[in-house]
C-alpha cells in the first residue's frame, strides 16, 4: 500500500518575467490537479526575472505548502531552469510546462492518460499554432522536420515544453546549453518509448516572446551535437576515421594517378597539374589529421566512461529470484 505523502504528479514550470501570468496559472493549475485526487506538487523556477514573478511566486508559497520555488541567482535560460526543475522534483510523473498560459493545465489528465499506457515520454503537439507564419511557424516547421531525421524520432514538435516524463528518465538525462527541445532525441539513447499527442495553442495573453530568429543557428549547431552524441559518443573514431580515409583515400589516389602520368607519359606534373597535386597532398593531410583526431576522440571517451563509471546502456528492468531453501519441520 503506497503512503499517503509519496507526491504522485510533480508539475515543473520555468518563469522569466511572467508576473501577470503566475496567479491566474496558478488558479488553473490546482483546479485541473485537485480532480485527480492524486499527491501533487508544483515547482515553479523563477529564472532570474527581473519584475515582480519572485515576488508572486512567494506570497503563493506562503499559502500552499504543494508548492515549491527554486530561484535562480540570474536568467541562466530555459534548459538550466527546467533541469532545476527536474532535478527538484520527486513525484513519480514530472510534468513541464511554460508559464505564460500558452499550455492549457486542463490538457495535462490527457499527458497523464498517454504515458499510463506504457510510454516513457508523452510530448505535446501544437498541431494549429497562432504564431506569426515567416518567423515563428516556417522556421519551426523546417526545423521540426530536420530534427526528426537526424534523430531519428518522428515527432512534430520538438520544440514545445509541455511533456511529460516518468522521474526516473528525465532525471537521468544531463541537460545543457539548449537542450531542452531534444529530450526526446535524448530519451532514444536509453531506449524509451515516445508518444506525441495533440495540444492547444493560445496567443500569449501577458508580456512578449523570448524566442525569435535568432535561435535558430543555435538550434542548427545544438542539432549536431546531438547527432554526434546519439551516434557516436562511444565511437568517435568511427566517425573521425571515415571521413579521414574518405579524404586521405582521395588524396591518394589523386597522387597515384599523377605519379603514373609522370612515370608513363612523362609529363611535367607541376607545371601541367600543380592546383591537382597541391589537392591532392592537402586532402592525404587532412585525412590523416582526421584519423589522429578520432584516435585522440577515442581515448578521452574511454576515459570518460570509465572515469565516471558511466554505463554504456540501461537497463529497463532488473529481476532476480533468489533461491531459497526451506528445511521440513520434524
Amino acid at each position: 500500500m503506497k503512503s499517503q505523502n509519496t507526491i504522485k504528479f510533480s508539475i515543473v514550470i520555468p518563469l522569466y518575467n511572467e508576473e501577470p501570468s503566475v496567479v491566474p496559472l496558478y488558479v488553473k493549475l490546482t483546479q485541473v490537479m485537485s480532480g485527480l485526487e492524486e499527491p501533487y506538487e508544483i515547482i515553479f523556477v523563477d529564472d532570474g526575472s527581473r519584475d515582480g514573478t519572485l515576488k508572486a511566486l512567494n506570497a503563493i508559497c506562503d499559502n500552499d505548502s504543494r508548492v515549491r520555488i527554486v530561484s535562480l541567482r540570474r536568467n541562466f535560460g530555459q534548459t538550466a531552469a527546467l533541469k532545476a526543475g527536474f532535478d527538484m522534483a520527486t513525484g513519480e510523473i514530472v510534468i513541464s510546462m511554460d508559464g505564460d498560459l500558452q499550455h492549457d493545465p486542463e490538457e495535462i489528465p490527457l499527458f497523464i492518460a498517454k504515458l499510463e499506457e506504457g510510454y516513457d515520454l508523452v510530448s505535446g503537439w501544437r498541431q494549429q499554432r497562432l504564431d506569426k507564419w515567416l518567423t515563428r511557424r516556417l522556421p519551426s516547421r523546417i526545423a521540426n522536420w530536420i530534427m526528426a531525421k537526424f534523430s531519428g524520432v518522428p515527432l512534430h514538435d520538438f520544440g514545445t515544453t509541455f511533456k511529460a516524463y516518468r522521474r526516473e528518465l528525465i532525471q537521468s538525462i544531463q541537460l545543457y546549453g539548449e537542450l531542452h527541445r531534444f529530450i526526446p532525441a535524448l530519451a532514444t539513447w536509453s531506449g524509451a518509448r515516445i508518444a506525441e499527442i495533440p495540444i492547444g495553442n493560445f496567443h500569449r495573453q501577458n508580456g512578449k516572446s523570448n524566442y525569435g530568429l535568432s535561435r535558430i543557428y543555435r538550434v542548427f549547431l545544438d542539432l549536431l551535437s546531438i547527432k554526434f552524441l546519439l551516434d557516436y559518443s562511444t565511437r568517435p573514431l568511427h566517425f573521425f576515421g571515415f571521413l579521414g580515409l574518405l579524404a586521405g583515400g582521395t588524396g591518394g589516389f589523386i597522387a597515384a594517378f599523377l605519379v603514373l602520368k609522370k612515370l608513363l607519359l612523362h609529363q611535367q606534373i607541376m607545371l601541367q597539374n600543380g592546383p591537382l597535386m597541391i589537392g591532392a597532398a592537402v586532402l592525404f593531410v587532412t585525412g590523416v589529421q582526421l584519423l589522429c583526431l578520432g584516435l585522440v576522440c577515442e581515448i578521452l571517451s574511454r576515459t570518460y566512461y570509465e572515469s565516471q563509471k558511466k554505463p554504456i546502456y540501461t537497463a529497463r528492468l532488473i529481476r532476480t529470484r533468489e533461491r531459497q531453501s526451506t528445511l521440513a519441520a520434524e
